[in-house]
Parts: structure tokens; sequence; C-alpha cells
């Protein structure tokens, strides 16, 4: 039996990552079991951990991460972008509508910052930290060191996409990260080299010091 995580109010936050009704059963990109993350999220926002943040993919119509924006080209197909290589997706989180809403169930009292991204046409956006080239960032840095946070508890989808990428920054940046996998789920699409991207993040995000837990080690 593992040993609780003794929360820290001072320093520590919970970000929930796109968890959006278009990452659901029924959305525009469902992710596999994507709603079994909002029992867990809804004990955690009402547990130790005081203050949290949420993201958003919030995409214009026609936005480049967009299969459709792309003639003969379908979605998950990869294709080279001036920023790099990028996975394209089907239509999705498009502002304003109701997919792209943080969902309802997800009550929002101590959600204290609200980060939107990917709504530039031009480039995607998986962290919560940095666009897709990796240097233009979304100001939640800035807000989280000015607050004084310097431990994060990740919850949301998808594993291997934004939640993955959002750790990665966090930890580059020099905060500590905890990926509370209960409360996160992942596509899992296929890589050459036969693992899938679920692997490829796990090993990426473990060499970079991120922990992995479970909801019930907070404590």
């Amino acid at each position: 039996m593992s040993i609780p995580i003794r929360i820290d109010p001072s320093r520590d936050i919970l970000g929930l990552i796109d968890v959006q009704p278009t990452f659901m059963p029924g959305g525009e990109l469902p992710v596999p079991e994507g709603d079994a993350v909002l029992p867990v999220i809804e004990q955690l926002l009402a547990g130790p951990l005081r203050h949290a943040f949420a993201t958003q993919d919030w995409h214009p119509p026609g936005h480049l991460s967009f299969a459709s924006s792309h003639p003969g080209r379908r979605a998950f197909e990869s294709v080279m972008l001036p920023y790099g290589p990028q996975t394209l997706w089907p239509d999705h989180a498009l502002q304003e509508s109701h997919g792209a809403a943080i969902h309802p169930r997800v009550a929002q009292a101590r959600i204290e910052a609200i980060i939107r991204k990917g709504f530039r046409r031009e480039i995607d956006s998986y962290s919560a930290f940095f666009e897709n080239d990796r240097k233009t960032p979304t100001g939640l840095d800035g807000w989280l060191r000015s607050r004084g946070f310097s431990r994060l508890f990740l919850a949301g989808l998808a594993t291997d996409f934004c939640v993955a990428y959002s750790a990665e920054d966090a930890a580059r940046l020099g905060y500590e990260v905890f990926v509370i996998e209960d409360a996160c789920r992942g596509i899992g699409l296929p890589l050459e080299d036969g693992r899938t991207t679920l692997d490829a993040s796990r090993e990426r995000l473990l060499g970079l010091g991120v922990h992995f837990i479970a909801s019930g080690d907070v404590g």
C-alpha cells in the first residue's frame, strides 16, 4: 500500500486538462472511456487539493490541425506543418460549442484559472504551457509562479497527448509533476516501432521524473 501524498495548499494545485464533452463518448473526438474521468475528478475537487486550474481546447473553424483543412487527408494521419509534425484530428472543440465547454459535471468553485489553447488557426496546442511550436507560451507558467505553486497534480484527457505534453513541459520548467492515472484516459495511437503513443509518453515522462499515482494516493 502506498503512502498518501500529503497536500500542502500553499504549493500544490490540481490541473484539469481538457475535461470537455468533445473528448467523451458522443463527442467529436472521443477518447475511449473518456467520461470515466468524471467521478474521479469530482472526488478530487472535493478533496484536499483546494486550488485548481483548467484548460480548454478552443479551436476556430478551419483549424490547421483538422483533417478537413487538408484535402485528401484523413483523421489521425500525420502531416508536416511549419512548426513540425502534426497529427490530424476530426473537427473538434469548436469555439463556443457545447463540446468545447468544461464538462457540466466538473464543479468549478476551486478552478481559479482557465487556459484556452489552440485558438490560433495556424498552430495546434497540446500543452497547458506552450503551443506546439514548443516556444509560444500560454501564460500558465507565470500565473503558477506568481501564486507560489510548485507541485502539479494533473488529470484529464488525453493521457498521451494534452496531459503528457503538459506534464513534460511542467517538468522541464522545474515543477514537480504527478499524473493521476485513474483520472486520465488515453488514445493509444499505434507507432511505427510497435509501441503506442501511451507507451511512448509514459516512458518519456518517467525519464523526466514525472510521478504516476492514483487518486487514492492524494491524502
